[in-house]
């Protein structure tokens, strides 16, 4: 899983910050005019194209959001896991010591 999550996170940032960009006027104002050829409602223009653009932001809006948490989520997934893993290297670490510490006061008394 650690291996994978640099090529996630690229994945993932690449597509989170993607930017939508559009020709000039504002969103909804009707074809060629910032709102683009979206349906009939958003080619005419006017109040309902507007709000329909205004609709179509608010849900990828919501969309990345969701995708930053999902991320954020299985990074600190990883965090914790790798956390884990200095527990036990860390438990195995001590184990030896004490053990080529008891070697050593062996060794010792064995010279005496």
């Amino acid at each position: 899983m650690a291996s994978r999550l640099p090529s996630l996170l690229r994945f993932s940032t690449a597509r989170l910050l993607g930017v939508r960009t559009m020709s000039t006027g504002e969103f909804g104002d009707g074809a060629g005019k910032g709102g683009g050829g979206g349906g009939a409602v958003r080619s005419a223009g006017g109040a309902f194209g507007k709000m329909e653009a205004a609709h179509e932001e608010q849900y990828f809006r919501k969309l990345q959001q969701e995708q930053l948490e999902k991320l954020k989520e299985m990074v600190e997934d990883e965090v914790a896991h790798h956390e884990q893993q200095i527990r036990i290297h860390q438990e195995a670490i001590d184990y030896h010591k004490r053990k080529m510490t008891r070697i050593n006061k062996q060794k010792d008394s064995d010279s005496d």
